[in-house]
C-alpha cells in the first residue's frame, strides 16, 4: 500500500523538501517506548534546508544526512500508520508531502489507515494497492464489467494526466475540465472506482498483503 499526504502538518522531513527538493532514505528510531524518536534524512548537500530543529550530521558526494527528534507522541503520518498496520517499508517527501509505503494484511487495515490519517491530515489519497502474489500478466487491475464506462474513463484520465503521480502531474481542477465535469463529480467517480479496485483486489480470501 502506497499513500500520499500532501499535508503532512509539523513533519520535518515534509517541511525540509519545500526548500531542498526530494528527501529520501528516512529512518527512525526510539530507545525508549515512550521517549523521543530520532529519524535521519538524505538529501541534496546544496538543498537550502532552513529549519531550527534540524541538524546536518554528514555529507557523501552531492548528498547530505540530516537529524532531529521529536515526541513519540506527537502527529505523525507514519507513527499513525504503524499503530494500525506495522512497520513502513520507505517513506519519501517531496514540494511539502509525504509517500508512505506499507505492507498491509487485509482491506479493513486499509480502510483503518485511511480514516485516521484523514482525521489528522488533509490531502490523504490510496496512491497503490497491490498484491505481492498479484498476476503479473494480464491487461489490468479492474476486471471486464467491474467499472462503469464512466468510471473507468475518468480514471484513466486522471492517471494519463499525472493525478495520480507524486507531486502531481495535474490537479483534480484540471482533470475536471479535461473531462468537462465538476470537481465534486470527479471526486465522486474516482471514490467508486477506486472502492472498487481496493474490494476486487483485497477481498479475493485475503490471499496476500496490499
Amino acid at each position: 500500500m502506497e499513500i500520499a499526504v500532501d499535508d503532512p502538518g509539523s513533519c520535518p522531513v515534509a517541511r525540509a523538501s519545500e526548500s531542498a527538493g526530494d528527501v529520501t532514505s528516512v529512518q527512525r528510531a526510539s530507545i525508549a517506548g515512550d521517549g523521543p524518536v530520532t529519524e535521519e534524512f538524505t538529501a541534496a548537500a546544496d538543498a537550502p534546508v532552513d529549519d531550527g530543529d534540524l541538524e546536518q550530521v554528514a555529507t557523501a558526494g552531492d548528498e547530505a544526512v540530516y537529524r532531529f527528534e521529536r515526541e513519540a507522541g506527537s502527529a505523525c503520518v507514519c507513527q499513525s500508520i504503524e499503530e494500525l498496520a506495522g512497520p513502513v517499508s520507505d517513506v519519501r517527501a517531496a514540494d511539502g508531502g509525504l509517500v508512505v509505503t506499507a505492507r498491509v494484511d487485509d482491506v479493513e487495515t486499509v480502510r483503518s489507515v485511511v480514516d485516521r490519517l484523514r482525521d489528522a491530515f488533509d490531502g490523504v489519497r490510496i496512491r497503490r494497492l497491490r498484491s505481492l502474489d498479484e498476476a503479473t500478466d494480464g491487461d489490468g487491475l479492474a476486471p471486464d464489467g467491474l467499472l462503469t464506462e464512466r468510471q473507468r474513463e475518468v480514471l484513466e484520465t486522471a492517471h494519463d494526466l499525472g493525478y495520480f503521480e507524486y507531486p502531481k502531474g495535474a490537479n483534480a481542477g484540471e482533470v475536471a475540465d479535461e473531462l468537462g465535469i465538476s470537481r465534486s463529480t470527479l471526486a465522486e467517480h474516482l471514490a467508486a472506482a477506486q472502492g472498487k479496485l481496493l474490494a476486487t483486489m483485497l477481498n479475493s480470501g485475503d490471499r496476500g498483503r496490499a
